[in-house]
């Protein structure tokens, strides 16, 4: 990727070249380790390119292509100050955020990008940026396109790797061939390998072997299903639970609060769960929002499912409700710290729990901005949400979402 970053193109050589920027894509399938791979890269080359990463998912949790209008406006926030009106539509926005990055030297990471058509409306005009796309396969119709294809790991870097995670490296060394049985039963991919390791590294007093005679006893042939329905059907009934609930967390962003709330479980033992499904390798630690936990992206299909399998349709809407209120009092409590003392807003606030309120001005903020994707991703579920059944929580929600921007950011 580093070569293909700096070599020439061939249009280049002929003395045409293109007039956007180049783009590298790195090709797998769910848990194969691209997301990471493209990271990596990105955490490397950042050096190169003075004017930041920048970063977008275009697509949602449910599998479906997130808005290009929407994504052109996340990164032009990103950016700074919004230079366009609310109202704009999807090509002024697209333009909008062409023009801004023709001015700068950036790096473009696009995340789940299932069309060709999500990468050529955002591609910047310029030879000073670059993008990085990751998909699940190539690009058709993206012009100066640079493949890099991610299989499964070989077999001794991927026993190495359960080894790494299962506790003690001698669990695979006594056992070399039943670690190469769980290596094969996890298709060789890095998100599965994670997994099956972390089962192992709950279970000290279990053998390699045992991990591998679970994995091929799984009624499934797709590796990364087996190793979460290995891990999944470990856990005990609450554990169980919080861990389908991920299915509903905004964002795929999730911290102890947002679990307690989801799953309606004491704030203590979600933390601790949380913390669990950590080493278990089905959460990651997230890079944007401090505190919080974010759930890998290839989980998503799965989580649903057992989401589906497990909870009624009433118990999710209930879920989901539990969750939006959680998040209207911190937007309130975002909001109350920034009036004067005495004010009708600091007196309200100070009936709420002291974890949903806030020290200080820059306490507030600082949250504000790190889950506001998340929260726009909670006011979008609750509009959507069918029947009408959240329409009241749907209102307060964008309401103390608005007071907290008008609080926090410029107009």
């Amino acid at each position: 990727m580093r070569a293909d970053m700096e070599k020439a193109g061939l249009h280049t050589l002929s003395g045409r070249p293109v007039p956007h920027s180049r783009v590298l894509l790195v090709a797998g399938r769910p848990g194969s380790g691209r997301t990471a791979l493209a990271g990596e890269f990105a955490r490397r080359a950042a050096a190169a390119y003075p004017d930041g990463v920048l970063r977008a998912r275009l697509t949602g949790p449910g599998g479906t292509p997130v808005p290009t209008e929407r994504t052109a406006r996340d990164l032009l926030a990103a950016l700074g100050p919004d230079p366009v009106p609310a109202g704009a539509d999807e090509d002024e926005l697209t333009e909008a955020l062409r023009a801004q990055l023709g001015r700068r030297r950036a790096l473009l990471l696009l995340d789940d990008v299932t069309l060709p058509e999500q990468v050529l409306d955002l591609l910047p005009d310029t030879r000073d940026c670059l993008v990085v796309a990751v998909a699940s396969g190539p690009l058709a119709g993206v012009p100066d396109v640079r493949p890099c294809t991610v299989g499964g790991l070989g077999r001794e870097a991927a026993v190495a790797l359960l080894a790494a995670r299962a506790g003690a490296p001698h669990r695979t060394t006594v056992d070399p061939r039943s670690a190469e049985r769980v290596a094969e039963a996890c298709g060789h991919l890095p998100a599965a390998l994670v997994l099956a390791g972390g089962w192992l590294a709950a279970r000290p007093k279990l053998s390699v072997a045992d991990a591998a005679k679970r994995l091929q006893e799984q009624p499934v042939t797709d590796p990364l299903e087996r190793a979460f329905r290995l891990v999944a059907e470990s856990l005990t009934r609450t554990p169980a639970r919080v861990l389908r609930m991920l299915a509903l967390a905004p964002d795929g962003l999730v911290d102890a609060h947002t679990a307690s709330s989801l799953a309606n479980c004491p704030v203590a033992a979600a933390r601790q769960i949380l913390e669990e499904f950590l080493r278990m390798g089905l959460l990651h630690r997230s890079t944007r929002a401090p505190g919080c936990y974010a759930v890998p992206r290839c989980l998503d299909p799965l989580l649903g499912a057992q989401l589906a399998e497990h909870e009624s349709p009433e118990e999710t809407v209930l879920a989901r409700a539990r969750m939006l209120e959680r998040t209207v009092r911190r937007l309130r409590a975002c909001h109350a710290v920034t009036e004067p003392e005495g004010s009708e807003a600091r007196r309200r606030a100070a009936f709420l729990p002291r974890t949903v309120r806030f020290t200080t001005r820059q306490e507030a903020r600082e949250w504000l901005e790190a889950r506001r994707p998340a929260i726009l991703a909670a006011a979008r579920l609750a509009v959507a949400e069918g029947g009408g059944r959240l329409d009241g929580l749907a209102r307060r929600l964008i309401a103390a979402l608005s007071r907290a921007f008008d609080a926090h950011r410029s107009p």
